[in-house]
């Protein structure tokens, strides 16, 4: 699975902090945080006919993940949103749109890791672009990556943080084993997630996913849960092995950027008939209907 260019993405603005450029004018500082270390948070937004779906639990997450890495300045959730208003209409943007937050703890006086080093207070970044769900709705393939997630005791996954290479190293592995994305193990060998979303299978009429020990809080994932209590579909967050994975009814993966996708085969095994399930199919039906009515209205069309 390759993401594909958009022609309607060729001349972007950008904002970098505050100020709108072209895509190809934009860039950031090689002293900021981003480039020095990695150090900053980030949030994947989604907008549906001029509504941003679940912008306040998304912009909490942003927060909590400053507050945990110690920003000294973290904007509100009103400078945020005004920010992400700018950007969208500079763009004329109303829907189809995936938005990349990004909040970085800012421009250093000289390189190095300390964070006294950073005294001109964080770098926002906005960046929204013309993007349709990623993910094959008809059935994706995992591989079993050896990459790990980490535990709370190691890095704890409640903070969503831009150093992504336990991600990336798993998507190379995916890559190589021809699979569209990676399935991810937690220290104790139980399923966490994917490279990039989190994931569910169906057994028996029964949803089950991982506990977050070793996956982020996902406000997808969290929604998905609050359909099946709100639609009579028993769920549970559990742990689970490779075996229920590979014995599974069907499986799906959620994510902001993907929505919901059917998972059809992992480590060369096919997941219940191949084809995508009848429980997948119900709640990608009632999650699309969900998000586009629901959302914080932020463009007018």
């Amino acid at each position: 699975m390759l993401q594909n260019f958009d022609e309607r993405n060729r001349d972007l603005i950008v904002n970098i902090g505050g100020r709108l450029v072209h895509r190809d004018e934009a860039g950031v500082s090689p002293f900021d945080s981003l480039v020095q270390g990695g150090d900053g948070v980030w949030e994947g937004l989604r907008l549906y006919n001029g509504k941003i779906f679940a912008l306040t639990a998304h912009l909490e997450r942003l927060v909590h993940s400053a507050k945990a890495l110690a920003f000294a300045e973290i904007p509100s959730h009103e400078e945020l949103t005004a920010e992400i208003k700018k950007t969208l209409e500079a763009n004329k943007m109303f829907d189809g749109v995936h938005i990349r937050l990004t909040l970085s703890r800012g421009t250093k006086i000289t390189s190095g890791m300390d964070p006294r080093l950073n005294q001109s207070g964080p770098t926002l970044i906005v960046l929204a672009e013309y993007k349709a769900p990623v993910y094959d709705t008809g059935g994706l393939s995992l591989s079993t990556s050896s990459v790990r997630r980490f535990s709370p005791d190691c890095l704890d996954p409640k903070i969503h943080s831009n150093n992504l290479i336990q991600s990336i190293m798993a998507k190379i592995e995916a890559n190589a084993a021809g699979a569209d994305d990676a399935l991810m193990l937690d220290q104790r060998g139980f399923v966490a997630e994917t490279n990039a979303t989190h994931v569910f299978c169906v057994q028996d009429g029964e949803v089950i996913t991982s506990r977050l020990v070793a996956c982020p809080e996902g406000v997808t994932r969290r929604t998905v849960l609050a359909l099946c209590a709100e639609n009579g579909v028993p769920a549970v967050e559990r742990d689970f092995t490779q075996v229920e994975v590979y014995r599974a009814d069907e499986m799906f993966c959620t994510g902001t950027m993907g929505e919901l996708a059917a998972v059809t085969q992992v480590d060369g095994r096919t997941i219940g008939s191949g084809e995508v399930g009848p429980v997948t199919q119900r709640l990608a039906a009632l999650y699309r209907a969900h998000v586009q009515a629901a959302g914080d209205l932020v463009v007018e069309g």
